[in-house]
């Protein structure tokens, strides 16, 4: 299998400035091609650090990827480290990156300066993947390492910029390198944490042939993604999740890349039906994880965030005497706020989340993560029928809020 590393450059991560999101989709995007990756480092701005570092991991990996250090300013010093390193004795100009950067900057009516045109300036032994989307290329350099064999791909470190590049690094990579076969099946659960999760399956997951492993990848938002994955010949993993979902039922809601809002969306416009919201604890984070999905309008109608009892009232026809005798924070209240935004924007479907998601707040019988959910569906007859759930965390608020939206979301999937 070949091996990858994956360096950051740049005071500004190291500092806290900035937080590195490349690292993890680079990885990801390895790993998709079975490439192992065995470290991943942040390196300050510094030419002998850069260059130790660099060379360190050119000859104990097959592949590095950079990113960082690429920008107009007199602190990028990569480009010149890397000179150095792969024995470059000048710079050459990419015509293409050049085209971009002239593009680029033409189109937001910036004046082309020296410090532009120097950024289309590469080592004379690299191989340039244009950057459409700035003005820093990727720059390849193969034959590199205490072997000879190792490949360095150094992009920018602007995240999208970075990301855009990253189907091109990784054509490239295949084209130079003989990779194993990789296959990768994603089965989705929520609603059992992963160390519950785990010994449940934990007869399965032992009985799984040697040359197929099991990877748990746990997201409070998601649930726990199971990712089977088998190196070399051509996989079936048929005959696994079927046993799998015998085991765990209902809990399975999806594979791949689906999400709890995507596969009720996706049901929701098979059936032509339609969905409201009536938020108060989650504030609007339920409409944004419905909105993320593109295509929406077609079974989404709108929300009300309820955040104070004077809107629940007037707004959502929550009875003052429910308020008055069990409080917003209840069975009562959820049911009357999903009945309530159902008939109100003419749905077939709603859910309603009322709760404490903290700091403050909580009481001894109501504790600080504590949330009443609701899910109605409106009947045949036009009558509502509703379910509630009762959840508890002990997060921060943004984790709370995270986890309220997300089991009001797999309510109302489980009971669609």
């Amino acid at each position: 299998m070949k091996t990858a590393s994956i360096c950051t450059i740049g005071d500004e991560i190291l500092i806290g400035q900035i937080v590195d999101t490349n690292s993890s989709h680079i990885a990801r995007e390895l790993n998709l091609l079975g490439i192992q990756v065995k470290y991943m480092t942040s390196i300050g701005d510094d030419r002998e650090r850069i260059l130790s570092e660099l060379g360190n991991c050119l000859d104990h990996t097959d592949i590095v990827i950079v990113t960082g250090g690429l920008g107009p300013t007199k602190d990028d010093i990569t480009k010149d480290a890397l000179r150095e390193l792969a024995g470059a004795k000048g710079y050459k100009q990419s015509a293409e990156q050049m085209a971009h950067i002239e593009r680029i900057l033409g189109a937001r009516g910036i004046p082309l300066i020296d410090t532009n045109r120097a950024q289309a300036l590469v080592p004379d032994t690299c191989t340039v993947i244009p950057n459409k989307l700035g003005t820093a290329p990727c720059m390849a350099f193969y034959g590199l390492g205490q072997h000879g064999t190792a490949a360095l791909y150094s992009l920018p470190g602007v995240p999208f910029e970075a990301i855009g590049l990253l189907p091109d690094v990784m054509a490239d990579i295949r084209r130079h390198f003989a990779l194993e076969a990789i296959t990768h099946h994603t089965v989705v659960t929520f609603g059992i944490p992963e160390s519950t999760l785990a010994k449940q399956i934990e007869p399965w997951e032992d009985a799984l042939p040697e040359n197929i492993h099991l990877a748990y990848l746990p997201n409070p938002t998601i649930g726990v993604r199971l990712r089977l994955t088998q190196f070399g010949g051509q996989a079936d993993f048929t005959p696994y999740i079927a046993e799998l979902q015998k085991i765990l039922g209902d809990a399975i809601y999806g594979e791949g890349e689906d999400t709890l809002q995507v596969v009720i969306g996706r049901r929701l416009r098979a059936e032509g039906k339609t969905l409201a919201l009536a938020e108060s604890c989650t504030g609007g984070h339920l409409s944004e994880l419905i909105t993320s999905v593109a295509g929406c309008s077609d079974y989404y109608k709108g929300s009300v965030t309820s955040y104070s009892n004077e809107v629940k009232m007037r707004v959502l026809g929550v009875r003052p005497e429910t308020l008055a005798q069990f409080g917003a924070v209840s069975e009562q209240c959820v049911r009357e706020m999903a009945t309530g935004v159902l008939r109100a924007l003419d749905t077939d479907y709603a859910v309603a989340t009322s709760g404490i998601a903290g700091p403050g707040g909580g009481t001894p019988t109501k504790p600080v993560g504590t949330a009443w959910l609701a899910a109605a569906k409106r009947l045949p007859d036009d009558t509502v029928a509703v379910v509630t759930e009762c959840v508890h965390f002990a997060s921060s608020r943004a984790v709370n809020i995270e986890r309220f939206a997300s089991y009001a979301l797999d309510l109302l999937r489980r009971n669609m």
